[in-house]
């Protein structure tokens, strides 16, 4: 693999992974803010309590800056996969390209729609008509979230397609497949709720920090009653699709689960790793060891299978086999992965030269090994490439889950302290409060490391490698686009920043009544 551009290929999941971590700062607000503007709408509508409506306009405002500067992040990371990984785009394009041109065609074209009614149709419309719109744009948020996520769960376990030997690329051969595939149903029910997660957090701080500042008490009363109430339901959904997403990680990618978990060396009962400190070993440079560690006995084994006694490989079984448990070696995998490659070059050679049973040989051979296709690119190297960053993995999921957990307790108290009446005196909590927003992103952002970092180094798992699918230009390109975005990105931030802090400050006595 000596052509490989090594600097192009990191560059490129630089870039990329600076997009997408950059664009996941404004989606999960858009998610769930929707939801609670539509739920406080709602209860004007049936109260007809003006106080609502000045809610539901004050974080109706907020929604908008925030979702204004997430679609400009989101336009640039569709684009990437032209500029940057083309050669991905031409091998799964017919599967890839479906869930986002529904995406925009369906989803967006109803969210923008409706959103325009929201803001501009108070005194233009119906009460029930802007009700609608409310709830329109909030499920179409989530719908354009739904098809980014199925393409995304498409590429961590392919589904529903087929290759063709002929063109060289996977073909879509039953939509609803891929579409309902388990790991992407999973992956939208948890990512989207974690969105609803995020919000709920960040109405509540900022309505603490209206009422440390003995500012609209009862507005703020109000807003952190529905966001707490929402929130407590989705953090409690949102350990449930956990779960069975690390259940759909162990079937499909054990080998992310092994470094989600520093699990070196697998085993039955394998003990979930509470918390821990990993570092690398004396004798061994592709194996890291706890120096402290709290382990639940068994617990991976329940988490992922279900079964304390259940057999879970680690990153060692993985790589070298294990035969007693059915697992081969990556090495193995690699070799039939160029069996597969070589195949693929014969057959189409055979074909080109007119020999149709030299061509049926091959296409034969090719379709046996085809399931290692992707592992056949690292013929030549140390399989352990293939392991991906333990360290980052284990340390983001576990702060996603403690996180995940802490917020839960956290809605508990802030709902209780809110309809007891007391929340007004509990300025320690309150604090806690508007600290617990930045807490609220940085697990979102851990959730996304998981997900990405613990599948490397594939694209599309087992099939294509970040090594095979990046497109052939200049990594000096790359690295001056991946400045230029990141200036960019960071003044949105800042620019989202200030005009978010600049309307909180003025408060929702600055929106008229209309």
């Amino acid at each position: 693999m000596e052509h490989i551009d090594f600097s192009l290929v990191d560059w490129s999941r630089a870039q990329f992974a600076l997009t997408a971590l950059y664009h996941w700062i404004f989606v999960p607000l858009t998610l769930g803010l929707s939801f609670i503007i539509a739920i406080m709408e709602s209860i004007y509508v049936k109260t007809g309590n003006s106080e609502w409506k000045r809610i539901t306009k004050f974080w109706m405002t907020l929604f908008g800056i925030n979702f204004a500067i997430g679609v400009a992040t989101g336009i640039i990371l569709e684009f990437e996969f032209g500029t940057n990984w083309s050669n991905y785009s031409w091998f799964v394009g017919d599967i890839f390209g479906a869930p986002l041109a529904i995406e925009g065609i369906m989803a967006f074209f109803m969210e923008s729609t409706f959103i325009a009614i929201m803001f501009f149709g108070w005194n233009k419309v119906s009460k029930k008509v802007h009700l609608l719109s409310s709830w329109l744009v909030a499920i179409g948020s989530n719908l354009s979230a739904l098809w980014i996520l199925v393409a995304n769960g498409w590429m961590q376990f392919p589904a529903g397609m087929q290759f063709n030997p002929d063109t060289a690329r996977n073909e879509m051969h039953d939509f609803w497949e891929v579409l309902f595939s388990p790991v992407a149903i999973n992956k939208f029910l948890h990512t989207v709720t974690s969105g609803y997660v995020l919000a709920s957090i960040f109405v509540i701080g900022i309505s603490a920090w209206f009422i440390l500042r003995k500012r609209e008490i009862n507005f703020s009363k109000r807003s952190i009653t529905v966001a707490a109430t929402f929130g407590l339901i989705a953090s409690l959904y949102l350990a449930f699709t956990g779960d069975g997403s690390a259940k759909q990680v162990a079937k499909h990618q054990p080998m992310k689960l092994a470094a989600m978990e520093g699990l070196y060396h697998g085993g039955t009962n394998a003990p979930l790793v509470a918390m821990g400190i990993l570092e690398q070993t004396e004798n061994n440079k592709n194996e890291e060891d706890f120096i402290v560690d709290l382990p639940i006995p068994g617990g991976l084994s329940l988490l992922a299978f279900g079964n304390l006694n259940a057999y879970v490989p680690g990153i060692h079984e993985l790589v070298h086999g294990d035969p007693e448990h059915g697992i081969i070696s990556y090495q193995e995998k690699i070799d039939k992965g160029k069996i597969s490659i070589d195949a693929l070059a014969a057959y189409k050679n055979a074909k080109k030269s007119g020999s149709t049973e030299e061509a049926a040989n091959q296409l034969k051979t090719f379709k046996d090994n085809f399931n290692y296709f992707g592992y056949g690119y690292y013929y030549g190297h140390d399989p352990h490439e293939l392991i991906p960053p333990v360290k980052l993995s284990f340390y983001a999921f576990h702060i996603m889950v403690g996180l995940g957990t802490y917020f839960i307790l956290f809605f508990i108290i802030m709902l209780y302290f809110t309809l007891k009446n007391k929340i007004q005196d509990k300025a320690v909590w309150l604090k806690i409060a508007v600290w617990t927003i930045p807490l609220a992103y940085i697990a979102q952002e851990a959730g996304w490391i998981v997900a990405e970092v613990g599948r490397q180094p594939w694209v599309i798992q087992d099939l294509m490698p970040t090594i095979a699918a990046v497109s052939k230009i200049s990594s000096s390109n790359v690295v001056i686009t991946f400045f230029a975005f990141l200036i960019v990105f960071t003044a949105l931030l800042i620019a989202e920043i200030k005009i978010m802090l600049t309307q909180i400050k003025s408060g929702p006595e600055s929106l008229t009544n209309n």
